[in-house]
Order: C-alpha cells, then sequence, then structure tokens
C-alpha cells in the first residue's frame, strides 16, 4: 500500500484483531481504490498505544499524527467490525478524540462485517449519525458483510464474496468521484481553445 503522508484517502482498521473479516474489506477497497489510481494511507487504530487512546491524551505524538492523518485525507474509508449491533469500541474511542469539526469537508465510505445480516442496520443508525456530527457530509454507499460473505480458502485467507466484491467495485468509483482533481491535470483534461 502506499503510505505517503500526501495520500488522499485514508484507510482506517477499527478491528482489534491482527486478520480480520473488516481487514479484508479494507484490503479490497484499496486494490480497488489503486485501480483507479488513487493513492492511500493506512491507519490502524489497534497499532496505537492504548494508554494515551483511553486517556484521551492528544499530545501523544502517535494520537497526534493519527489525528493529522484525518486532517489531511479528502475521503476517510473506515472498516469495522459489528460487535452486539455496534461498530468497534476502538473506532468509538478514536473518534471522540477528533475536533468537533474533524472530518468538515470530507468524503468517508462505510465498511463493515458482522455475524449476520441482522446488523445491517448499524452503519446507518450507529455510525453514520457520529460521523455527521463530526462534519462529513458526503457519504459513499457503505458495505456490510456478513460472515457468509468473506469465507476462508484453503490457505486460510478471507476471500470476498460476488456480491460484495461488485458493491466494492461502486463504492471505490464513488470515491474517485469525490477526491479533487489536481490543478494540472484539470488543464490537461479541458479541450483546446479552438481560434
Amino acid at each position: 500500500m502506499t503510505t505517503t503522508s500526501t495520500a488522499p484517502v485514508l484507510l482506517i482498521a477499527a478491528s482489534p484483531s491482527q486478520t480480520s473479516r473488516s481487514g479484508a474489506l479494507l484490503g479490497a477497497a484499496a486494490e480497488r481504490l489503486h485501480h483507479h489510481g488513487l493513492s492511500t494511507r493506512t491507519l490502524r487504530l489497534r497499532d496505537l498505544p492504548a494508554q494515551p487512546l483511553l486517556h484521551a491524551d492528544v499530545e501523544d505524538p502517535a494520537l497526534r499524527g493519527a489525528i493529522e492523518s484525518v486532517a489531511q485525507a479528502k475521503v476517510i474509508v473506515l472498516a469495522t467490525p459489528i460487535y452486539k449491533a455496534a461498530y468497534s469500541g476502538l473506532l468509538k474511542v478514536f473518534l471522540d478524540l477528533l475536533p468537533q469539526d474533524g472530518l468538515a469537508g470530507k468524503s468517508v465510505w462505510t465498511l463493515a462485517t458482522g455475524g449476520s445480516l441482522a446488523h445491517l442496520l448499524a452503519l446507518d443508525y450507529g455510525l453514520l449519525p457520529v460521523l455527521s456530527a463530526l462534519g462529513a457530509r458526503s457519504h459513499v454507499d457503505g458495505v456490510y458483510a456478513a460472515d457468509a460473505q468473506i469465507a476462508k480458502d484453503a490457505a486460510g485467507t478471507y476471500v470476498i464474496g460476488d456480491d460484495i466484491a461488485r458493491r466494492m467495485l461502486s463504492g471505490a468509483a464513488q470515491v474517485r468521484d469525490r477526491v479533487p482533481v489536481p490543478v494540472a491535470l484539470e488543464a490537461l483534461a479541458r479541450p483546446a481553445l479552438v481560434l
């Protein structure tokens, strides 16, 4: 994955596990975004120092860097497991550290996984109101996948089902449409003036 600090898309992995279905969704999102020529940077919340995170110590260098990554991004892609009909506590703790307008002017794409389709609305009723309260006004169509839609193959790697893969393609195209085109590229895209 591209890790330049100027990447327009920040991928946030909110699972406390090293490998997870939500992590597989995030990886699939990254592949599709790279296919569209977008650079990404990944923030794994599980790698942030626990004590400063839980104590909301925004002076901690790692937390300060994570918050700055959010500020620099044009688009935020959040991937979270759904536990007990809610997004991960790790994500909640991190979102609480952001300034009140921490997502102002940003597009957000939410990805989630859960045990069954019963938790499908956790994104709409649990996470999106929080993101809107932080200033996000543009939401890419979220993708929710039940465990059965992301199965392990013989090698133990999570594999995304065809239906989810199609929805990921659609979401990545929406992200592409929301990332501002650099001025130099805009000038090249304009038709030449005929005199």
